[in-house]
C-alpha cells in the first residue's frame, strides 16, 4: 500500500510539473484571428484585372478597408471558424498592429475557386512578413515585405516584395532559379539582383492539395526561418530594404495574408514573442 501511495505521488508530482513547464509557453501565444470577425485587420485590393483587354486596371484599385464582393470572409469550415480568402482580386489582408522577434503560426488549406489571370495556373497566395509603408507599393497590391510564398507545389519560398532584400545560401542554375543550401555561399536576392527575386526552398514538405499545411515562420532580428509542416525549409540573413539610395535593416512590420487568384482558407493565426536564443535552437 505505501509503495501505491508513493508511486501515486510520484505520478502526479511529474504531472503538475509538466502542466507547471508548459503553462508559460502556452500563455505567450496571441491570436490574431479571433474566430468571429476581421478585428484587428485591414483589408486591401489593388487594380482588378480586366479580362477582355489582358490587364490590370490601374484606376479600378478598391483600396483599403473596401471589400464588395466579400473577398476578405469569416466562414465556418471544418468545426471552425476560418478565414476565406475568395481569390477574386489582387491584394491582402493585413495585421492592424507591427511584429517583431517573433514566431508566428498559421495554418492553410486551397479551395477550388480560381480567377483571371491565374485560372489556368498554380493555386497561389502568400504570406508576407515586416510589411512596412504603404498598402499597394509592391506591384499595386501588396506593402513592401519579405514574402514566405504560399503556392501549390512552392510553400516556403522566398520572394522579394517591392525591392526588399535578403540573402540566403543557395545555389542554381539561372536567375530566379536558385534553391536554398545551407552549405551554400550566400546569395542576395532582390528584385534587382542578378540571383532573382526568388530563392526555391528545399526540401519539399508540402502536404497535397486540399488537406491542411502548417506554416512557421521564425523572426529574430535580421534574419528569418521558413518551416512548412515541421520541416526547415530556408534560413535567410540580412533583412534590409532601400530607403533614399541607402540600405536598412528590415526587422519588424505588418503581416499581410496575400490573395492572388485563387480561393484559400487561413486558421488559427498566432504569434508569440522569440528570443535569440530560442531562435538559435532552430
Amino acid at each position: 500500500m505505501n509503495y501505491f501511495l508513493r508511486f501515486t505521488a510520484t505520478l502526479l508530482l511529474v504531472i503538475i510539473a509538466s502542466a507547471c513547464q508548459k503553462k508559460p509557453a502556452e500563455q505567450n501565444w496571441v491570436t490574431l484571428f479571433n474566430g468571429k470577425d476581421l478585428t484587428g485587420w485591414d483589408t486591401y485590393l489593388g487594380p482588378a484585372y480586366d479580362s477582355v483587354q489582358n490587364r490590370f486596371d490601374s484606376l479600378s484599385a478598391l483600396g483599403l478597408n473596401n471589400d464588395p464582393n466579400g473577398v476578405f470572409t469569416v466562414v465556418p469550415l471544418d468545426g471552425a471558424s476560418v478565414i476565406r480568402i475568395s481569390g477574386e482580386g489582387f491584394g491582402g489582408i493585413s495585421t492592424q498592429t507591427e511584429y517583431e522577434n517573433y514566431h508566428l503560426r498559421v495554418e492553410f488549406k486551397w479551395g477550388q475557386q480560381k480567377f483571371h489571370p491565374r485560372k489556368q495556373s498554380k493555386r497561389d497566395s502568400g504570406i508576407l512578413y515586416h510589411g512596412v509603408g504603404p498598402q499597394g507599393a509592391g506591384y499595386g497590391n501588396w506593402m513592401r515585405s519579405q514574402e514566405f510564398q504560399v503556392q501549390e507545389g512552392d510553400c516556403g519560398d522566398y520572394w522579394s516584395i517591392d525591392n526588399s532584400t535578403i540573402d540566403v545560401p543557395s545555389n542554381g542554375p539561372t536567375k530566379d532559379e536558385y534553391v536554398y543550401d545551407p552549405a551554400a555561399p550566400l546569395r542576395t536576392i532582390s528584385y534587382t539582383s542578378e540571383y532573382g527575386r526568388r530563392c526555391i526552398k528545399n526540401p519539399d514538405a508540402e502536404k497535397a492539395s486540399g488537406d491542411w499545411n502548417t506554416v512557421d515562420i521564425y523572426c529574430f532580428g535580421d534574419k528569418s526561418i521558413h518551416m512548412i509542416n515541421g520541416t526547415v525549409v530556408m534560413k535567410l540573413f540580412n533583412s534590409r530594404h532601400l530607403i533614399d539610395g541607402k540600405e536598412l535593416p528590415l526587422t519588424k512590420g505588418k503581416i499581410q495574408i496575400q490573395t492572388e487568384g485563387a480561393e484559400v482558407y487561413y486558421r488559427n493565426i498566432q504569434l508569440e514573442p522569440l528570443s535569440e536564443t530560442e531562435f538559435s535552437k532552430i
